[in-house]
């Protein structure tokens, strides 16, 4: 049986205060404005209320003076 990988995969992730929890297992997110991909090792910045990642603390800022 082949393995697949996570290789150009985006995850589904559920948002928290202080962490993120892997529903469905991938190598990125996409940014909620942008559309950027980002890596999981590099995501940084998400809204817990949106559940919305994004690339930027710039972009987390513009989207949530939005809200």
């Amino acid at each position: 049986m082949l393995m697949s990988s996570n290789s150009a995969r985006p995850a589904r992730l559920h948002y928290m205060a202080n962490g993120f929890r892997v529903l469905s297992s991938g190598d990125h997110v996409v940014c909620a404005v942008s559309g950027e991909k980002i890596p999981l090792d590099a995501l940084r910045y998400w809204s817990v209320a949106d559940q919305e990642a994004y690339a930027s603390a710039q972009i987390a800022t513009k989207a949530m003076a939005t809200t």
